[in-house]
């Protein structure tokens, strides 16, 4: 009999056994809530070899559309002699502890009057004991979210996972397009269920009542939010890429963008008549996740020109101050999320964080200090900055030697090859571009910035100095960079905390000015500038 992976461990195969009964045996959890009937389509694995030792797909699973996704408890082994090696889908990633804490006063919408729960002068509920709150950031790769006691303000508890919509595609327009055909839906009940999960799972542990939370805010790119709140999301994948909500906000149809659903109109597993609020939208795919970005650098209050680049699938810009904001979106896709990279993975155990070529040899840290099975974010901007230092590679991207990769791990076979160094460059020249257009529109030359703030899990860990020399991010003196960590969490906790502030963000994103990059007239010109590894011009008028 063959082997059956998952990680580092192995079990022998069976025939006739589901993926579902190893993970019991190897003490993997797997989320489920239907008996494992197939129903719930929360049991998603990813199948990384030996697909075609399992049963074809059943009808449970005719909405995973690639055939190395599969439900744990409807994947069968028919071929024991087979070498199967799976994942489960909603991983643990590292949680990142470290962001800008802006302090501010404690004033919550639900509070306690006397006896009773009261939600911005409602009675909900009579108080029993405790009042909690949840911060959520659905983000394209991961899911974070805060339990906070709206009694103190103190965070009780901070979990993630990573976003189990992953087989509906690696960046919002391949979810939007698989949300747009026979299976819409299905992106949002598998994240509502993930969450109900990930709640569920912290009660028990924390020994919380569900029924003690009370109040929900969500935050997350447009297409995220929506999806959330099941809303259609056809719009946001065509011109001028706006969600239903802001057409109606542009039309005098409603006041803002932000969202207010009950919990039980959504079956989030929390109190019933939670209050459920989505984050305002700034425009187009600049959504939630940056208007709590900008609260929690105290964007509100701000003077003097500074730029926020929160990194990710799709890279946001903001530039601006109190007065006047613009903003941009960039299309910069999942090669620095673990996606389109040969031997690229989200940041786990086993991931390449950091990097150094001494004489030709790569020094390099692992995520736990884990055997490594990757790299992760960080790291490849490690490889990328050092190749051009040690001039094992020029600004093109190509190798000295003529190779078509080059070993990083050569005994685990790890590399970086130049179908890799494409991928990346095309997206380093997406936030490039997204950076530069949104500087140059303001009228504020790259030196004049006061301050560089980069906020999102990705950014939180990369070598700022290596991002620079790469043209990652604008050329500016380093003591003028500020990585914020999840500063979209902290800025969904302030909403949660703070009515006022609350009040604020929806105001200032109002006025936010919307860049559209691919209008400008020598777009193309600046992403073949930016697809080189080299640092940003700092004269905007330049290029």
């Amino acid at each position: 009999m063959s082997p059956l992976h998952h990680g580092d461990e192995i079990l022998e195969l069976v025939a006739d056994q589901s993926i579902f009964d190893y993970a019991d045996a190897l003490n993997v959890r797997v989320p489920t809530s239907c008996g494992r009937t197939g129903e719930c389509h929360e049991c998603i694995i990813e199948v990384k070899r030996g697909h075609d030792a399992l049963n074809p797909p059943t009808d449970a699973e005719r909405f995973l559309l690639n055939d190395n996704y599969r439900l744990a408890c409807q994947a069968v082994v028919r071929d024991p002699d087979a070498d199967i090696e799976f994942a489960v889908l909603r991983r643990q990633p590292r949680i990142m502890t470290r962001t800008v804490s802006r302090g501010v006063p404690l004033d919550p919408l639900t509070t306690r009057v006397d006896d009773d729960v009261v939600f911005d002068g409602q009675v909900i509920d009579r108080y029993r004991g405790h009042i909690y709150g949840l911060a959520i950031d659905v983000g394209t790769t991961t899911v974070v979210l805060n339990l906070v006691d709206l009694e103190s303000g103190e965070v009780v508890h901070t979990g993630s996972f990573e976003n189990p919509q992953r087989f509906g595609g690696s960046d919002t327009m391949r979810r939007i397009s698989y949300d747009g055909a026979d299976f819409h839906g299905e992106l949002a009940q598998v994240m509502l269920s993930s969450i109900n999960f990930e709640i569920g799972d912290m009660a028990r542990r924390l020994k919380v009542r569900r029924r003690h939370i009370y109040e929900a805010v969500i935050v997350g790119n447009t297409t995220m939010r929506e999806l959330f709140f099941g809303h259609d999301v056809q719009s946001i994948g065509e011109k001028p890429y706006r969600s239903e909500v802001e057409e109606e906000f542009l039309a005098g149809k409603r006041e803002g963008t932000a969202l207010n659903v009950k919990a039980r109109d959504l079956d989030l597993r929390i109190f019933p008549d939670a209050n459920v609020y989505g984050a305002p939208l700034i425009g187009s795919h600049v959504g939630g996740d940056i208007a709590a970005d900008l609260l929690a650098i105290g964007m509100d209050e701000q003077e003097e020109v500074i730029a926020l680049v929160d990194i990710g699938t799709n890279t946001e810009v903001v530039v601006g101050n109190r007065h006047r904001l613009m903003a941009a979106s960039c299309p910069a896709g999942p090669a620095f999320e673990g996606g389109e990279v040969t031997f690229g993975m989200p940041g786990y155990d086993g991931a390449i964080e950091t990097a150094h070529i001494t004489d030709g040899v790569v020094e390099y840290k692992t995520i736990g200090d884990a055997p490594p099975e990757g790299i992760c974010g960080s790291g490849l901007v490690d490889l990328l900055a050092e190749l051009v230092r040690t001039h094992r590679m020029n600004e093109l991207g190509v190798l000295d030697d003529g190779g078509s990769e080059f070993e990083v791990v050569p005994e685990k076979g790890i590399t970086l090859s130049r179908a890799d160094m494409s991928a990346l460059a095309q997206a380093k020249a997406a936030n490039y571009c997204g950076q530069w257009i949104v500087l140059r529109k303001y009228g504020t030359p790259i030196e004049n910035l006061s301050r560089l703030y980069l906020a999102g899990g990705f950014a939180n860990y990369i070598d700022v100095e290596n991002a620079r020399d790469i043209g990652f991010i604008p050329n500016i003196p380093l003591d003028r960079v500020s990585q914020v960590g999840n500063a979209a969490l902290e800025g969904a906790t302030i909403m949660l905390i703070s009515g006022p502030k609350r009040r604020e963000i929806e105001l200032l994103t109002r006025d936010i000015e919307h860049v559209e990059l691919e209008t400008t007239p020598d777009f193309f010109d600046l992403f073949v500038e930016g697809c080189q590894f080299k640092p940003m011009k700092q004269d905007l008028a330049s290029a």
